[in-house]
């Protein structure tokens, strides 16, 4: 940077010429590799010190005004030069560009592997529980019919989750019969409805997926988040049997010593329904501020299959066999549950803020490697 201003003495082309070839050899002369590339750029642009810098500010302040104008042409086209010279070095391999050759005692650049998303290993680990019981994994289309998504589960036509609030409708179906019209899915259970009229029970699967309702974004709510739900269906299952199942899931996600009780709910598809709370894992059930000081963590939701819901499948499955009567009330029955994979996710890792596994945040992700 002390180098010495070249003067320029005369103004025509000629001097021009000659004064600008001998900064363009400076340039070729210097050969320099990727990791003095940045080095070389500052010598050259840098935008208060560098000597192209400084020698445009001494010849022009000089300069007559009919010399400035081919003053700055040939100084943008050194500019150019330098840059092409600048984008070579970095370009070029190492063997090419480095005189210094390869330093082993340098660390090596090594590729982190990837890791699951914490919801998907979260959602892997709760499809493997059921997996152990003799489940098996169902899955379904996130793009459905009013059919399979309301109706065919017991949602009559007033039902609020029918809301154009709640339910994201796809644009064009005033046409088609309304329980045709296509929506985002609302939930997994669809799958079920599905199952049962593809297959004759007994049936047992677990169906993970993506859900979509039209809910503002807050700290506990998302307008897209993930299910798990699970339905079993045979000749005498009882309460007592769904009690069992989830009694030994929740042991199996969250410890041995976790407890379970039930309380009375309502959903259209199942009778009777129950949501299920677990003792808070953070207080052994003393009572906490993650758990609002009652001892206690909802998580899911249950119950038994609602004979209509069977009425429904059966109707749908003489259509493609008369005889078809296999999802007779009367002689079978189930049960269901769903959970949310986020709250189970934000309970196992004591995260507030569902925010944050969609936030692309590398820090708060790599927490789970």
């Amino acid at each position: 940077m002390n180098e010495t201003i070249p003067q320029l003495l005369n103004y025509d082309e000629p001097s021009l010429d000659a004064a600008f070839a001998t900064l363009a050899d400076e340039v070729r002369a210097e050969t320099f590799s990727p990791r003095d590339a940045e080095a070389f750029r500052l010598h050259w642009l840098g935008r208060k010190q560098g000597r192209l810098k400084l020698i445009s500010d001494a010849w022009l302040k000089s300069a007559p005004a009919d010399a400035r104008k081919p003053l700055g042409i040939r100084f943008n086209q050194l500019k150019q030069q330098i840059e092409v010279a600048l984008a070579a070095a970095v370009a070029a391999p190492p063997a090419a560009s480095a005189k210094a050759g390869l330093d082993i005692t340098l660390p090596g650049s090594v590729r982190a592997p990837g890791i699951p998303h914490p919801l998907l290993k979260t959602m892997n680990e709760i499809v493997a529980v059921f997996h152990d019981l003799g489940y098996s994994t169902a899955l379904g289309p996130q793009v459905e019919s009013d059919f399979y998504n309301f109706e065919a589960l017991n949602f009559p036509p007033n039902h609020p989750a029918r809301d154009t609030q709640d339910t994201l409708l796809l644009a064009g179906q005033q046409a088609r019969p309304s329980r045709d019209r296509l929506l985002m899915r609302t939930h997994t259970s669809p799958v079920q409805i599905r199952s049962m009229i593809a297959q004759a029970p007994p049936i047992r699967i677990v169906v993970p997926g993506k859900v979509h309702r039209n809910d503002a974004a807050d700290a506990t709510h998302s307008p897209v988040f993930h299910q798990v739900e699970g339905l079993c269906v045979d000749t005498g299952i009882t309460f007592s049997d769904l009690k069992g199942t989830l009694d030994h899931a929740m042991k199996a996600l969250f410890g041995s010593s976790v407890k379970t009780r039930f309380f009375p709910s309502f959903f259209p598809f199942t009778e009777p329904s129950a949501d299920v709370q677990i003792s808070c894992i953070f207080c052994a059930g003393a009572g906490c501020r993650r758990c609002k000081h009652s001892g206690w963590i909802e998580l899911l939701g249950c119950g038994m299959v609602d004979p209509t819901v069977f009425s429904s499948v059966t109707e749908e499955r003489r259509k493609l066999n008369p005889a078809a009567d296999a999802y007779n009330p009367a002689k079978i029955s189930g049960f269901a549950f769903g959970m949310g994979v986020e709250r189970i996710a934000m309970v196992q890792h004591g995260i507030s803020d569902i925010g944050q596994f969609y936030s692309g945040d590398m820090r708060f992700l790599e927490q789970f490697a």
